[in-house]
């Protein structure tokens, strides 16, 4: 029988529902919400039959992505997080904790982002040395989602010989040498548990190497980046349907007291026509997101170009329909119980997530006007 991945993103979806509000004020990791995703078998829908997965394409993960979000921005971004790992681990990973993965008993997560690189995700400055039959890291890793909560990250580092950019490897986050530093406070997706963490000669085996030594770009554009964008795309994706659901809602019900007819909000043309363009961008950009999955199964030439597309048209999209959410619904919109603030923070976080929607924008016109990206 097919996993209805959608259904178990339903029911996952009213667990993260009623926890949102809680994660957002306390910065809380939204424990509740990642426990059901892993009861609803969701922790191994990417993972392979062979190791007790669902094996189901990343559209239907985009999907869960999605509807989650609408619910809880930080639900979504530590699933997006997992996923992204997840088909690292299953592409390059050992048999058993593919298995784990797939049983739900591994929570995994990116470990990319450096203070010394920023944005350039793809080109990191901390080491691996070899020593026998381990590696030794060091590193200053500036944000690590689900720093505490995740099994394992997916770790880049130079290459522990030779001149290639990068390397990948599986660090447990239990780790001697490994800390984390600090509670992430920031303005939204407040509970991802997003923090820095700093490695001081950490010793994992070369075992633990996902890929070969020097295989770490590779693997990061054709692997990481097409699932992160395409993911961080659907979390921006329900955020920005969410907001016009709220925005929708807040006008159908608001009404003028002070006059005789008690209109509506949305009896104005100007506020419908304000929610007009929320709901065309929207499903303009849903378009497009559907279509890039499309491209990626078919294996197109344009496959590529598309993604990066996809996570700027997702972002800049979800950022212009909260600022029209709040705009349309005004004062009530700074009040929590609307829902709209909430959602407008977390919009913000996917057009400086690597790579930013400026760096999209430089990629997509050097790719149109012919020129090399990283040139």
């Amino acid at each position: 029988m097919t996993f209805d991945a959608l259904a178990a993103a339903e029911s996952v979806a009213l667990t993260a529902r009623a926890h949102a509000v809680a994660v957002d004020t306390q910065a809380a990791f939204p424990s509740a919400t990642v426990d059901a995703a892993r009861q609803a078998g969701l922790f191994g829908l990417l993972s392979k039959p062979a190791v007790g997965g669902h094996g189901l394409p990343l559209r239907h993960a985009g999907a869960v992505i999605e509807r989650i979000a609408r619910e809880c921005g930080s639900s979504a971004m530590v699933l997006t997080m997992h996923y992204a790992g997840t088909a690292v681990i299953e592409a390059h990973g050992s048999e058993s904790v593919r298995k784990d993965i797939a049983a739900g008993r591994h929570l995994s997560t990116l470990a990319f982002s450096e203070a010394g690189s920023r944005s350039h995700f793809w080109a990191p400055v901390s080491t691996a040395r070899a020593n026998g039959n381990e590696v030794v890291l060091d590193a200053k890793k500036s944000w690590i989602t689900s720093a505490r909560a995740a099994t394992a990250y997916v770790w880049s580092s130079k290459p522990a010989a030779g001149s290639e950019a990068s390397t990948l490897w599986l660090v447990p986050n239990r780790t001697s040498g490994l800390s984390v530093q600090g509670n992430f406070d920031g303005i939204g997706l407040r509970g991802n548990d997003s923090a820095p963490v700093q490695a001081s000669a950490v010793r994992v085996p070369v075992a633990n190497r996902l890929g070969g030594d020097g295989d770490g770009f590779g693997i990061m554009m054709g692997t990481v980046l097409p699932t992160f964008a395409m993911l961080i795309a659907g979390g921006s994706l329900g955020l920005a349907e969410s907001l016009v659901q709220k925005t929708a809602e807040h006008a159908g019900g608001t009404k003028y007291a002070h006059l005789a007819a008690q209109n509506a909000l949305a009896d104005l043309p100007t506020i419908r026509a304000y929610i007009a363009r929320m709901r065309i961008q929207v499903d303009m950009a849903k378009a497009l997101w559907q279509e890039t999955f499309t491209a990626l199964e078919q294996g197109r030439a344009d496959a590529g170009l598309r993604v990066l597309e996809t996570k700027a048209a997702a972002a800049e999209t979800a950022c212009q329909v909260a600022d029209i959410a709040m705009r349309v619904c005004g004062g009530m919109a700074f009040r929590k119980e609307v829902g709209v603030e909430r959602l407008f923070r977390d919009t913000r976080a996917a057009m400086v997530m690597a790579p930013t929607s400026d760096q999209l924008f430089d990629f997509v016109g050097k790719a149109v006007c012919g020129l090399p990206l990283f040139g």
